[in-house]
């Protein structure tokens, strides 16, 4: 797990470990340019993607969002604050956040976000993927 992207959780809700790292690893994979198929990989075939305002389902939608989103952007380091499960070993938690984008043009700018995301552990190799996952963004708090 990195360190980087860990996050912190309210210590009397139980939350699954794998679910933990889920997110440290997606956050690193969101962060890294090339990484496009990676990042699909963790989501389900069917799962939903909106991100603001684009929106994509399906394992093809999701990629070419993904790599829009790269389109005017060289770097982004995401820091993922808080997440909040929705109750005790819950698959659905609520996040928020920030995110520092390096600019193509030149700059920097800086978001807060917040998400939900429902997740999915398989029951044949435990591993954990996002079947909806929205992200809202703060546009208002912008800063270059």
């Amino acid at each position: 797990m990195s360190s980087a992207y860990a996050s912190e959780y309210p210590a009397d809700v139980p939350f699954d470990p794998a679910y933990k790292k889920f997110f440290e690893d997606f956050y690193a994979v969101s962060d890294t340019p090339d990484a496009h198929d990676k990042y699909v990989s963790f989501f389900t075939p069917d799962a939903t993607l909106i991100m603001a305002s684009k929106r994509g389902v399906g394992s093809d939608e999701i990629l070419a969002l993904r790599k829009g989103l790269w389109e005017k952007v060289s770097s982004r380091v995401h820091k993922p604050l808080k997440i909040f499960p929705y109750g005790p070993n819950s698959d659905q938690v609520m996040l928020h956040g920030t995110v520092k984008y390096g600019l193509k043009a030149g700059g920097e700018a800086s978001l807060d976000w917040a998400a939900y995301a429902r997740l999915v552990k398989s029951s044949d190799d435990g591993a954990v993927k996002m079947s909806f996952y929205q992200v809202y963004l703060d546009t208002g708090a912008q800063s270059k």
